[in-house]
């Protein structure tokens, strides 16, 4: 899955991006006051998108 496509849906679904780290981008659920790194890399393997949104408390990216 492409980098940018995640990031679409994790702010369609009220995540925000907290900060950015070193290697990583960190985006915070205010909702749920969950946060998660997402690498960036221009390819995220589905099942690392599967635990991101997992650890945000959003639907699964389809």
């Amino acid at each position: 899955m492409k980098r940018r496509e995640l990031l679409r849906h994790l702010a369609s679904n009220g995540c925000e991006l907290l900060r950015e780290g070193g290697r990583h981008s960190w985006w915070h659920n205010p909702e749920q006051n969950r946060r998660s790194a997402v690498p960036r890399h221009n390819e995220i393997p589905d099942e690392l998108a599967r635990k991101i949104c997992k650890d945000l408390g959003v639907p699964k990216v389809k």
